[in-house]
């Protein structure tokens, strides 16, 4: 039988500390967050989940206090589930009990980033969980070396999550067939002779005159990125052209299309004027 999956909030040193090792094995480097870090951050409007099998943790979410000049939010830093045990919704499970914790402890918004080219991530964040994404961030973080971030700009979106609504983006996602968005994709692409999807050159002035844009992202942006380094970095460099450009003349990602036909290698944000 299964073990299910309970998730809980962490506060005291043995767990911050497991939470701490678990970080290390996930993104394979001991340049972890320090225990006594994430205590402070716990004691003083932060939060630390964990998600367990048993009695063992196997994923985590760590948040703190945000302010902005004008108002105060929770900043979601880092997410992460053992390997083993990817695939299983815990990290929407983690999302959705800290929305839950947020809201107990007086929060309306939290925000976080994450890299645009991850579909897995984008289809959570942006259907599933509701998110809108309105600031594209080029290397946000720099050159990283860890196990799944090393070789290439750390760009990132910008997610601004409205906890007090019960928004669905989903609903934007099935409005729209899968002809519609093939047509009236602002990105092209074709597909090379190794099945990977090749992303063509564009302009942001050739825009659709309609009320919402398409923007292709790769189904399965890791494999491309471990086979072709080349291939990665051209869809890293195009869509950061779009999302920027599109961004700067107040679009908004408020959608995401997941193509069921697995003939097509790629999936779809959805910008509407904001």
């Amino acid at each position: 039988m299964k073990e299910e999956i309970k998730i809980r909030s962490l506060s005291s040193t043995a767990e911050l500390e497991a939470v701490r090792r678990l970080e290390s094995k996930i993104w394979g480097e001991s340049d972890s967050i320090p225990t006594h870090q994430t205590i402070t951050a716990v004691k003083n409007g932060g939060l630390v989940l964990g998600a367990y099998s048993g009695d063992e943790l196997i994923g985590f979410q760590y948040s703190f206090p945000g302010f902005n000049g004008k108002s105060v939010y929770l900043c979601s830093h880092i997410l992460g589930t053992d390997e083993l045990f990817r695939n299983k919704g815990i990290g929407e499970k983690l999302k959705l009990a800290q929305r839950d914790e947020a809201l107990k402890l007086g929060y309306s918004l939290i925000t976080w980033t994450y890299d645009p080219l991850e579909s897995v991530n984008g289809y959570l964040n942006i259907a599933k969980l509701g998110g809108i994404v309105s600031t594209y961030l080029p290397n946000c973080y720099g050159e990283m070396e860890d196990l799944l971030n090393s070789g290439l700009p750390s760009d990132r979106f910008l997610v601004e999550w409205h906890i007090n609504g019960e928004k669905n983006a989903d609903t934007i996602g099935n409005a729209f067939d899968q002809d519609f968005v093939l047509a009236n994709s602002l990105v092209q692409w074709n597909v090379n002779d190794k099945g990977l999807p090749v992303v063509l050159p564009f302009r942001n002035e050739d825009l659709h005159n309609n009320a919402v844009q398409f923007v292709p992202v790769p189904k399965n942006y890791r494999s491309i990125r471990d086979t072709d380094i080349e291939l990665a970095r051209d869809w890293r460099m195009r869509t950061r052209d779009a999302f920027s450009g599109l961004f700067t003349q107040g679009w908004q990602v408020s959608g995401f299309k997941k193509m069921s036909n697995p003939e097509i290698p790629v999936n779809f944000y959805i910008l509407t004027k904001q």
